[in-house]
């Protein structure tokens, strides 16, 4: 088995984690299922958010009684004390805790540090000293805020999309935080459902001694195949690499990654994180469950966008979102009217 550290934590776990953002989606007995194999099969590590509606409960459930034969992180995405008191104490009572491992700033458009003015940085210092919270931690989506928090040595890890699609500078934030022992959490580690071969993506990741990928898991059938690299990791072989180069070929250039930070703020309602990336969901997945009536409704919402730049301001990639919204409505018509995938 694989296990990897999170830098000066020690939190020593196996190299497979549990993302449950996916699990809201899903009925509770259902997801305390999914989490429970998980458990009882060496996933040690389960990543939630106090933002993903109700699966702070459903993890809750689900390890009630053996909660402390694992690992925990959460996250506040408050930008007051208040808010941020608030938080903590609902994801205890949902988690059925009284401590979590790990506690992440949820993707701050700056660095919280001691002394700031916001105060933030000195909840989560008192929220240690209480017991409340093991490790200080953050995650982020810009490069600069991610660079910042690595080099103020205030974090005890970071949490940054990090998959074989990334560029020089991730791999430059997955080594800076190698050389200041600070732990590394891999989310989008799929890119957001784009990547479809987890063997591929799992011999990427596994590059990396320092790195943790949480992998999203909704079905059982996803969370089979991690399961099955626990006793037989997948290692990068020429014919992964070759594999890899193909893929990062096919999805060069400006791409959605399905992130969600322009949501759920589109004054038009269009649910950017899916409209916008269309085109290379009909291609890299069954393209029947995209063409439904529902789905038509959701990409016919794209007519109702008044251009007022919010989705933009808010991309931590820097993408163009209407032109991208434009193009995928118009491909995804063409395919509705005949057009081959």
């Amino acid at each position: 088995m694989v296990t990897v550290t999170l830098g000066k934590t020690g939190i020593t776990v196996n190299k497979n984690g549990f993302g449950a953002l996916p699990i809201q989606r899903i009925p509770k007995e259902d997801a305390a299922y999914l989490l429970r194999k998980a458990y009882d099969n060496g996933i040690n590590f389960f990543d939630t958010a106090r933002q993903y509606s109700d699966s702070e409960e459903k993890v809750g459930y689900a390890f009630k009684g053996i909660r402390d034969r694992l690992y925990i992180s959460t996250k506040t995405a408050s930008t007051t004390v208040e808010g941020f008191w608030d938080d903590l104490h609902t994801s205890l009572k949902n988690l059925q805790t009284d401590y979590v491992d790990i506690l992440q700033f949820h993707n701050p458009d700056f660095c919280p540090k001691p002394g700031d003015g916001t105060g933030l940085y000195e909840a989560m210092l008192k929220a240690k000293e209480q017991g409340k919270i093991r490790h200080i931690s953050i995650t982020n989506h810009r490069l600069h805020v991610a660079m910042e928090a690595i080099e103020s040595d205030l974090y005890d890890t970071l949490q940054f999309p990090f998959c074989y699609l990334a560029a020089e500078q991730d791999i430059e934030i997955v080594n800076a935080c190698k050389e200041h022992n600070m732990g590394f959490i891999a989310m989008k580690a799929l890119s957001g459902g784009l990547i479809t071969n987890s063997a591929a993506a799992y011999a990427f990741e596994a590059q990396y001694d320092n790195v943790l990928p949480i992998w999203g898991v909704q079905r059982e059938k996803e969370l089979d195949e991690f399961l099955s690299y626990i006793d037989n990791p997948p290692v990068m072989t020429e014919e992964l690499s070759s594999f890899i180069v193909k893929e990062r070929e096919s999805l060069s250039g400006s791409f959605c990654r399905g992130c969600g930070y322009c949501m759920p703020t589109c004054p038009a309602h269009i649910k950017i994180d899916d409209c916008a990336r269309m085109s290379l969901l009909l291609r890299r997945s069954p393209s029947a469950g995209h063409l439904t009536p529902e789905s038509q409704a959701m990409m016919a919402k794209i007519e109702d966008c008044i251009h007022c730049g919010n989705c933009m301001k808010k991309c931590p990639y820097g993408l163009n979102t209407p032109d991208l919204l434009a193009e995928n409505y118009k491909d995804y018509k063409e395919v509705l009217a005949g057009k081959p995938l």
